[in-house]
């Protein structure tokens, strides 16, 4: 059973939403908002519910003192961040390769929604993170251990084994209202929402007619349960809904929500092993037009990675679409190392698009190749 209601910012983001043309978003700072998690690693002191936090504290105690649980497949692994760039050749620091594979759509759509609560924002529907967290400690989810782990250390982030994908992160909504401020077009384009957590950034791009769209995040649970779920809920389903009476799958398959869903593919694993993957599966392929991420360089550890990533994938004419703060505390990762960092490689220029000064800076900023032929 599916319920849908109005939408309350996920993790605590009490910002207004307000609606902008064309159905984008914009955060409304004229009234005063409290934001209670400023960086990634950093625990929040709100829940959106106090009823979900004493559930889900009360499902952890049983789950840690049960002595049943499914053993963790992750391995935790201990990084010293640092911030010499000098350390941050690409593959020099390896924080966790985890192995990457491709997700299939389940052939039942229905069912990829079931147990799930849909929340509503202006010309995009997703799931409620805190209701599948919830659900997963519950059942004792036997895949990667990543909720009651991220729950009892506190942290929307434990390296190389959480990299906060359960978690709508503010600038994500930064990147949403300058898709319609900029009128961005993604018609006929080739995207890849990397990074993507809920998917939100790439389901824009899936809804402006995009001819494909990846969407890449580290944990398998997220891609599960999170961002395949948000690109159903965002898909048409009212041919399934009009023809119960038509002969099953073959009907399915012919129809408009499965043809818009063929567009899109779905991706786990640490991103030098997407590379491999993507690369190797298909003779010659497509480079990107368009790579939208959006607060993944908290951690200078991963740009030789990212930087990599954008280098073998993006096409040469192609984009970079990124949002991030101008600091991440903790991990000492932000906007003006990550340029630094871009700069002495001298592959890419970065320009920046937009500054969000809203206590911690917030930057907007467009990735190119310095030399694209």
């Amino acid at each position: 059973m599916t319920f849908q209601f109005n939408f309350t910012i996920e993790d605590h983001l009490e910002d207004e939403l307000i609606p902008l043309e064309d159905g984008a978003l914009a955060l409304d700072f004229s009234k005063e908002s409290s934001v209670s998690e400023r960086q990634k690693g950093k625990h929040s002191d709100k829940k959106s519910s106090t009823e979900q936090f004493d559930l889900l504290q009360d499902l952890l105690w049983e789950h840690q003192s049960g002595g049943n649980a499914a053993p963790s497949q992750d391995t935790d692994h201990s990084l010293n961040g640092t911030n010499s760039l000098s350390n941050l050749e690409p593959y020099e620091k390896k924080p966790c390769l985890r192995v990457a594979k491709e997700h299939a759509l389940p052939k039942d759509l229905k069912k990829v929604l079931e147990s799930k609560v849909i929340e509503t924002l202006p010309g995009l529907q997703h799931v409620n993170i805190s209701v599948v967290k919830t659900i997963l400690l519950k059942d004792n989810f036997s895949g990667e251990n990543i909720i009651s782990k991220s729950f009892s250390s506190h942290s929307d982030l434990i390296t190389g084994v959480y990299e906060g994908g359960l978690k709508i992160w503010e600038c994500t909504f930064d990147l949403l209202a300058y898709f319609t401020k900029a009128k961005v077009k993604f018609a006929g384009k080739k995207v890849l929402d990397l990074g993507c957590g809920s998917g939100l950034l790439g389901i824009m791009a899936f809804k402006g007619g995009a001819k494909e769209i990846h969407f890449q995040d580290y944990n398998s649970v997220v891609i599960d349960e999170v961002t395949l779920p948000n690109v159903v809920a965002n898909s048409t389903l009212e041919d399934e809904e009009n023809d119960l009476n038509e002969p099953d799958v073959k009907r399915c398959r012919k129809s408009k929500v499965a043809q818009e869903l063929c567009k899109c593919r779905f991706f786990s694993g640490e991103w030098s092993e997407f590379c491999k993957l993507v690369l190797s599966r298909e003779e010659l392929f497509e480079k990107y037009d368009l790579i939208l991420t959006s607060e993944t360089i908290y951690n200078p550890d991963y740009y030789g990675p990212l930087h990599q990533t954008f280098v073998r994938l993006l096409g040469k004419n192609g984009r970079v679409l990124m949002a991030s703060k101008a600091h991440y505390f903790g991990v000492g990762g932000g906007i003006h190392l990550f340029q630094k960092f871009i700069e002495e490689r001298n592959v890419f220029e970065t320009r920046t698009l937009e500054i969000i000064d809203e206590g911690l800076k917030r930057f907007l900023i467009e990735m190119t190749f310095k030399y694209p032929s």
